[in-house]
């Protein structure tokens, strides 16, 4: 026989029996008191008294329901709705079947028939009532944050899983609080300022979870998560509530961000719910104000694509899935329009996703830095390639190629451009380096220096997109380019629109003042080139004459072109 778990462990826990039956008082304590410390009152008035007297070493009562002054039922009604007193398990003393299951449902936690069964039985009843008790307490410290009083993440989940598990068909939706540079806080006014913020925001929680029948958790220490039936309001109510935490902590300098996954049916797993609300959370990292945002799976679902493409691009790399297209540029000034020179564009052909748009994955990697490699390889291709022409056609073919604004403040940009043209044995000047306009007013004094320096090792600048940045006619007097390109959205309506056709003319004659040549991209149509060379454009480039070609093809026009041909400008 297996030793009762109080010997076991060297205790003698406490057990206080309520009968006003001295008999059955003194059956019972004789049936438990080696095991047990055991007291004795006989009415609930006096074992109120005692039970408030030694609530902190009770582990057991046992209750007659049938007694003067205080009848058991009373007592045990006290006790369930005393907050410190209730976590004391009571086992009710009854002859009455009726009278077990109504005390049940009162709260206690076993019952033991009169008259009195085997001893064995009582005692293990007894003890398994106090060993559920124990546990009970030990989970409930133990599943909830010292300090919020919210549940600790791992109990969250648990107890969120078993929500869905009971009610299948409950939509429920995600959200994640967390407070904006709350590690600042706490260098600034300390760790006890801080814990009082976390409890202003976990009793505001508490109270919205308390009203919907949800669940909420203190998931990190500054985050937290809840977890309410879904509700097509929440987006209205999220601001009110959000300004009633704001209001109560009643501090400028901190504020919240919320991420919220909106359930829509799609029977994502809890999990996945809440990693979609603290995906759409990190969205608004870096907030100085309070705000919210709703998380969209079209939305995620393109920036799971965008980090794909960053992780592949290395890969790319190196098995040339990159590939450097070239569209001819045609200068019109003149009875028939010639090949001048061509812009290299690069095109991506994916394994698993087939040809990437460059309108996918450059800004990408302009935002991340790794457009440098990308650029890189433009250049060792195009300057490779304007090799291969000369040998092949016996002409020096321009081609222009992009360089980013993360390029430009490169320290090391002119000895890399040097390095590729040296390499494949050309002069800088062939080697067009397009820069957009609005690089320039990220830093134009840095960005004019190495420009400049570009400019006095030979190469040629054109500013690329010219009318849809930010300078003004002053800086362009004093900007160092070569030629000016036109952005393309000005070529689309320069034909059916009279403003659009002015302010092209107005480019071209600022270009005129500049004495630079205008480039213009875009260019689809025949009267589109016509009105362009009316205008006073000298280059263009667009579907009217090719689309972009790969190299191979692209020969086929210098080889309809007539020999001793100037390219580019001068």
């Amino acid at each position: 026989m297996q030793e009762p778990l109080e010997r076991k462990k060297g205790l003698r826990r406490s057990i206080l029996i309520v009968d006003d039956d001295y008999i059955a008082r003194e059956i019972l304590g004789k049936m438990l008191r080696e095991q047990y410390e055991v007291s004795y009152a006989e009415n609930g008035a006096l074992a109120l008294d005692i039970i408030r007297r030694d609530k902190l070493k009770l582990s057991l009562v046992i209750l007659d329901l049938y007694m003067p002054e205080m009848d058991g039922y009373s007592l045990l009604k006290l006790l369930r709705a005393d907050s410190e007193l209730s976590r004391i398990p009571v086992i009710v003393l009854t002859s009455e079947q009726g009278a077990e299951v109504e005390s049940l449902k009162n709260g206690a936690a076993d019952f033991i028939a009169k008259p009195f069964d085997m001893p064995e039985v009582i005692c293990a009843r007894v003890s398994h009532s106090i060993e559920l008790a124990e546990d009970s307490i030990i989970i409930h410290e133990t599943e909830r944050d010292e300090l919020t009083g919210l549940f600790h993440k791992e109990f969250f989940f648990q107890y969120g899983k078993r929500l869905d598990e009971l009610n299948s068909n409950m939509l429920m939706d995600a959200i994640v609080a967390d407070i904006n540079r709350f590690h600042v806080v706490n260098e600034l006014y300390g760790r006890s300022y801080g814990n009082t913020v976390l409890k202003t925001i976990a009793d505001s929680i508490h109270e919205l979870v308390s009203s919907t029948g949800g669940l909420a958790c203190r998931r990190d220490n500054d985050q937290f998560c809840i977890y309410l039936p879904h509700s097509d309001e929440l987006r209205d109510k999220l601001p009110q509530y959000i300004a009633m935490i704001d209001e109560r902590i009643n501090d400028s300098n901190i504020s919240l961000r919320f991420g919220v996954y909106s359930d829509d049916g799609s029977e994502k797993c809890m999990e996945n719910r809440f990693d979609c609300a603290h995906h759409a959370c990190q969205k608004l990292r870096g907030s100085y104000v309070s705000g919210f945002e709703f998380y969209n799976d079209e939305q995620h679902s393109r920036e799971l694509y965008d980090e794909r493409l960053i992780n592949d691009m290395d890969k790319a790399l190196s098995e040339r899935q990159f590939k450097v297209f070239y569209q001819p540029k045609y200068s019109i000034q003149g009875d028939k329009p010639h090949l001048s020179s061509a812009e290299a564009l690069i095109r991506w052909f994916h394994p698993e996703f087939g040809m990437v748009s460059p309108g996918q994955f450059i800004s990408l990697f302009e935002d991340n830095g790794l457009i440098q490699k990308l650029d890189r390889f433009v250049w060792n291709e195009a300057a490779a390639q304007i090799k291969q022409w000369k040998e092949k056609y016996g002409i020096d073919l321009p081609v222009s190629v992009n360089v980013s604004r993360v390029d430009v403040f490169n320290s090391h940009l002119v000895e890399i451009l040097e390095d590729i043209t040296e390499i494949n044995g050309l002069d800088n000047t062939k080697l067009l380096l397009e820069i957009t306009e609005s690089a320039y007013t990220d830093n134009s004094t840095q960005i004019i220096e190495t420009v400049n320096t570009l400019r006095e090792r030979g190469f040629k600048i054109e500013m690329d997109d010219f009318g849809s940045g930010y300078s003004s006619l002053n800086m362009l007097t004093s900007l160092p380019i070569d030629a000016l390109k036109l952005d393309m959205k000005f070529i689309r309506g320069i034909c059916e629109n009279v403003k659009t056709e002015r302010l092209v003319g107005i480019m071209i004659e600022i270009a005129r003042l500049l004495e630079v040549p205008v480039i213009a991209e875009g260019v689809e149509k025949k009267e589109q080139m016509e009105l362009l060379k009316k205008l006073g454009c000298d280059i263009i480039q667009g579907y009217y004459f090719s689309k972009p070609l790969p190299p191979e093809e692209f020969g086929a026009l210098i080889e309809k072109e007539p020999e001793e041909k100037n390219y580019a400008y001068n």
